[in-house]
């Protein structure tokens, strides 16, 4: 089974979601459509999807089922210091995107890899766990709280990683985001996927590191080829 992958360097948030749009509304209706070939996207049997990488300009995105009380400053404020908002179709609550944090967008047929949604989902932060572990840290999970954890068990958990994903006909698009050396700062204007009580780091916050994007990149494309069971193609 093999997945490609595709390096985006930094994109504007409204054009890859437009480009994830695309991708995945092709591979619904390849699915819809059997065996019958679709305009655009690869008709291998083997071929398992593509996974999109990439650094966003600041951005905050509210998930379908958050609520907007949890942004804590008004719009108006966001655009005067350089970020834009969007409402989108994804799980979850209220996050950041922007430079120096790994965005991840797995357009994915989980029927041809041989899993459900919410194995997935853990096999995700599987694969960012085994991820932050190159720079020694070690990360879990929280139950009922999507994403990885530093400290999870401790007082105050922080964040390293957010995951919220949609899917249909097993079809699977947006993804996590993976704080890298992101300028911890633009969560303070919200309260990170609806949470009051828990923090938000990042690899350099926690280790005094800032390793190249590109590196941590294919770190990430090796342990999800691994966590996933599947061959991906990456030029990275």
């Amino acid at each position: 089974m093999e997945v490609s992958c595709r390096d985006l360097g930094t994109m504007d948030y409204k054009e890859c979601w437009d480009l994830q749009q695309s991708l995945f509304d092709a591979s619904v209706a390849r699915k819809s459509a059997g065996s019958s070939p679709v305009p655009g996207i690869g008709n291998n049997p083997d071929d398992a999807g593509t996974i999109l990488l990439v650094e966003h300009p600041p951005v905050y995105t509210l998930g379908k089922s958050g609520h907007a009380e949890n942004l804590l400053v008004a719009r108006e404020a966001l655009e005067a210091m350089g970020a834009r908002f969007f409402h989108i179709d994804r799980g979850g609550d209220i996050t950041f995107h922007g430079p120096g944090q790994l965005v991840c967008y797995p357009i994915l047929d989980l029927e041809r890899i041989g899993i459900g949604l919410r194995e997935y989902i853990d096999t995700l932060e599987e694969a960012v766990i085994r991820t932050v572990a190159e720079y020694g840290i070690a990360a879990g999970r929280i139950a009922g709280a999507s994403g990885v954890w530093i400290d999870p068990e401790g007082r105050r958990p922080r964040k390293i990683c957010a995951i919220g994903v949609r899917s249909s006909r097993f079809i699977t698009m947006h993804g996590f985001a993976l704080n890298v050396s992101t300028d911890l700062e633009w969560f303070t204007r919200i309260n990170p996927c609806g949470f009051t009580d828990r923090g938000v780091t990042s690899i350099a916050s926690e280790t005094g590191l800032r390793p190249s994007m590109q590196e941590v990149k294919r770190t990430v494309v090796r342990k999800l080829a691994a966590a996933l069971r599947c061959e991906i193609a990456a030029d990275l």
